[in-house]
C-alpha cells in the first residue's frame, strides 16, 4: 500500500511537470493580443550628427524587445514621412519605408537601422531634419523620433585648380577624390573656412596654397576628415593629408588647424626660389596617424606651431633647411596613437633600395618644447648623420626629453632636459589635451629673445622673458 501511494505521488508530480511544459509551450506559441506597452525600444530618439547635404551619413540603430510571455506580432514599422522622407529604415533586414507583419518570440528582439540623406538646399546655416518611426501593435502605436543636423556645402570631386582661386567662408568645402593645385595655380583659402576631406581625397599642391586664417577660433582655417559623427570624428588616418610637391612654391599656412589625417603635411624637394617652400605660422597639426610634419630635402620655416599627438610628430630627412621658433612638439599616448617613435627625428640621409643617400642639412630650433609621455620612446629628439655632407643642427633655449643626447649637434645651448613641462591639463580618458603652460612650468620665462611678438593664441609675446613653446603664459 505504501508503495502504491508513493507511485501515485510520483505520478502526480510528473503529471504537474508535463502539464506545466504543455501550458508553457501553449503560451509561447500564443500571440499576445494586448497593446503596444509590452514593446520596448533601446532609444526613444535617434540623433545624427551634422550631415552634409547629398552625401548621406553613417547608420544609426536601436533594438526593439518583446516583453510579453507570448508571441508579438508587429503589424507595421512605418516611417512617417514615407518615400519622401530624408530618412530610410530597415527593420529585421527588410527595407522600408513600411515593414509589415514582423513576429517576435517572447523575450526576443530585432534591430531597426536608419540612415539619412539630405538634399542640397540654399540654406547656408545648419538646419534640423526630423521624422519618426511608428510601431503598430494590435491597433496601438509607439513612436521613435528621428533627428539630424544637416548642412549644405561646396562639393568638389577630383578637382584641378590651374588659375587663381579664392575660397571664402560661405559654406564648408567637402572634397572627394582629391584636390590638385596645378603648377602655376594659386588657391587662397580665407579665414573661417572648413575643409572636410574624404578617405580617398589627398590635397596635392604643385603650385601655391595660401591658408589665411586669423587668431580667433572661428577665424582659423580647418582641415579634417568628412566623418563628423562620433567616434569617427576623432580617428586619425581619416584622410590622406596635404602634400606640397616638387614644383610648389611660396606656400604659407597662417592660423591653420590640420587634424585626423594619415600624414599631416608632407613637403618634398628644395625650394625653387629664395623663400622657404612652406611657411607655417601659428598652425596646429594634431592627431595624425603617421608623420605630422614630414620634410624631405626641402625648406620649412615654422613659428608658434603646435604639432601634437602624432605617430611621428616631426620627421626631417634627406637634408634640407629648417627653422623652428617657439614650436611645441608634444605627444601623449592615447586611445588612437601609441607613442613609440621620437617626437622629433632629424637626418641628412634617406634609404632607397638598400642604399643610403645623403644631402646637406641645416636645422635650427629656438625656444622649442619637445616632449612625450605614456609611451615607449626613450629619446624624443633623435638625430642621424650620414656621409660627409654638411650637418648643422642646433638647439637654443629648448626643453626636451631625452635619455641620450642627440648625436652630431652643432650646438645645444641653455637646454632644459627631462623636466616635466607641466602642461595646463591632460586627460587621456576624455581625450582632452591642453598644451598651454602652468605658472610653475620650467619653460616659463626661459626662452631666448626673438622678434616674435605673439603666440599661437594671438596673445602678446613676451610677458616678462619669452616662454619656451608655442604658448606664452599671460
Amino acid at each position: 500500500m505504501r508503495g502504491s501511494l508513493h507511485n501515485m505521488k510520483n505520478n502526480g508530480i510528473f503529471f504537474l511537470i508535463i502539464s506545466a511544459f504543455i501550458l508553457w509551450g501553449c503560451n509561447k506559441d500564443k500571440f499576445y493580443t494586448g497593446g503596444v506597452a509590452v514593446l520596448s525600444v533601446s532609444a526613444d530618439t535617434l540623433s545624427f550628427d551634422t550631415v552634409f547635404t547629398s552625401t548621406g551619413s553613417t547608420t544609426r540603430s536601436f533594438k526593439v524587445f518583446n516583453g510579453s510571455n507570448g508571441k508579438l506580432r508587429i503589424d507595421a514599422v512605418t516611417l512617417s514621412g514615407g518615400a519622401a522622407s530624408a530618412f530610410r529604415i530597415n527593420a529585421d533586414g527588410i527595407s522600408g519605408p513600411a515593414v509589415k507583419n514582423l513576429v517576435l518570440d517572447p523575450g526576443d528582439s530585432l534591430y531597426v537601422f536608419a540612415t539619412v540623406t539630405i538634399n542640397p538646399s540654399a540654406a547656408n546655416l545648419p538646419f534640423i531634419i526630423r521624422d519618426s518611426i511608428f510601431f503598430t501593435v494590435n491597433g496601438t502605436q509607439k513612436i521613435v523620433q528621428l533627428q539630424a543636423w544637416g548642412r549644405n556645402a561646396h562639393f568638389l570631386k577630383n578637382r584641378h585648380i590651374s588659375g587663381t582661386t579664392a575660397w571664402t567662408n560661405d559654406l564648408p568645402y567637402v572634397i572627394q577624390g582629391g584636390i590638385t593645385v596645378d603648377p602655376g595655380g594659386v588657391l587662397s583659402v580665407g579665414k573661417g573656412c572648413h575643409v572636410y576631406l574624404h578617405a580617398d581625397a589627398p590635397f596635392l599642391v604643385n603650385g601655391t596654397l595660401l591658408l589665411n586664417g586669423n587668431s580667433a577660433d572661428s577665424d582659423r582655417v580647418y582641415f579634417s576628415g568628412d566623418r563628423l559623427d562620433y567616434p569617427y570624428n576623432e580617428y586619425p588616418a581619416a584622410w590622406p593629408g596635404i602634400f606640397v610637391r616638387g614644383s610648389a612654391l611660396n606656400n604659407k599656412f597662417l592660423y591653420a588647424v590640420i587634424r585626423n589625417a594619415y600624414q599631416g603635411v608632407v613637403v618634398q624637394d628644395a625650394s625653387v626660389n629664395a623663400s622657404p617652400k612652406l611657411i607655417l605660422d601659428e598652425c596646429i597639426i594634431d592627431n595624425i596617424y603617421d608623420a605630422g610634419l614630414y620634410g624631405i630635402n626641402t625648406s620649412i620655416a615654422a613659428t608658434n606651431c603646435l604639432i601634437s599627438n602624432c605617430g611621428k610628430n616631426v620627421q626631417l630627412v634627406y637634408g634640407g633647411n629648417y627653422q623652428f621658433v617657439h614650436c611645441s612638439i608634444p605627444t601623449v599616448s592615447g586611445y588612437y596613437i601609441n607613442h613609440r617613435d621620437p617626437a622629433l627625428y632629424i637626418s641628412n640621409g634617406v634609404q632607397q633600395g638598400g642604399a643610403i643617400y645623403s644631402a646637406p642639412l641645416s636645422a635650427a630650433f629656438t625656444n622649442c618644447l619637445i616632449w612625450g609621455q605614456n609611451g615607449t620612446a626613450a629619446n624624443e629628439v633623435v638625430t642621424a648623420k650620414y656621409g660627409t655632407d654638411p650637418f648643422n643642427v642646433s638647439f637654443t633655449n629648448c626643453l626636451w626629453k631625452v635619455k641620450d643626447t642627440p648625436a652630431s649637434l652643432s650646438s645645444a645651448t641653455n637646454i632644459i632636459a627631462n623636466q616635466d613641462p607641466r602642461f595646463d591639463s591632460i586627460n587621456v580618458t576624455r581625450q582632452y589635451f591642453n598644451f598651454r603652460l602652468q605658472a610653475t612650468s620650467p619653460a616659463v620665462n626661459k626662452g631666448a629673445a626673438t622678434t616674435v611678438t605673439t603666440d599661437l593664441d594671438g596673445h602678446p609675446r613676451p610677458v616678462g622673458a619669452p616662454d619656451i613653446g608655442a604658448y606664452e603664459r599671460q
